[in-house]
């Protein structure tokens, strides 16, 4: 299975990330999470493997309306709240094997050596 990449086609980061991976050549899957939600489980792996606060968006318009006892959320409540709504996720999300190595797109040598 290639390294698959969640996000919308809209968002900067994503299309930055995309633009990356194919100028160094490396086989990826590109997900739009609007026309293919993640399951509840990929998700709740996803918060197993890097964490909930990680994945989470914080500068989107979904994140904002939620009130303040978001910061008080256990793991099972943010799973169940991205599974609702995956504009709460972070883009782009790195997957390798089924497993969620690295979410954003800042630093392109942290991404190289998460997905290597």
């Amino acid at each position: 299975m290639p390294l698959q990449i969640y996000g919308i086609p809209n968002c900067g980061t994503c299309k930055k990330a995309l633009t990356w991976l194919n100028s160094h050549k490396i086989p990826h899957e590109f997900v739009n999470t609007r026309e293919m939600p993640p399951e509840r489980s990929a998700i709740a792996s996803w918060v197993s493997s890097l964490g909930n606060k990680p994945l989470r968006n914080t500068s989107g318009q979904s994140y904002r309306t939620l009130d303040a006892e978001k910061e008080n959320w256990d793991d099972e409540t943010w799973i169940d709240a991205f599974a609702a709504d995956t504009m709460l996720l972070k883009r782009p999300l790195f997957v390798k094997d089924g497993i969620a190595v690295a979410v954003g797109f800042r630093d392109p040598d942290a991404i190289r050596s998460a997905i290597s």
